[in-house]
């Protein structure tokens, strides 16, 4: 397990695949946007299914 700045690197994964998946609900279901990065980004609804592929593949490695 590799550990950065004391989190390791599957739980950053999962709050980044959680993040997005989020995102992506909010926006496809209810038109608004929840969670923190569209607050960073501003990405089509689809773009943030990225954020959930990165994130289920840093939490499995």
């Amino acid at each position: 397990m590799r550990t950065t700045i004391g989190y390791t690197l599957e739980s950053i994964g999962y709050v980044v695949g959680a993040q997005g998946l989020v995102t992506f609900a909010s926006q496809t279901l209810f038109g608004t946007e929840w969670g923190w990065i569209p607050k960073v980004v501003d990405l089509p609804s689809t773009a943030y299914l990225g954020f959930v592929a990165v994130g289920l593949s840093s939490s499995a490695g």
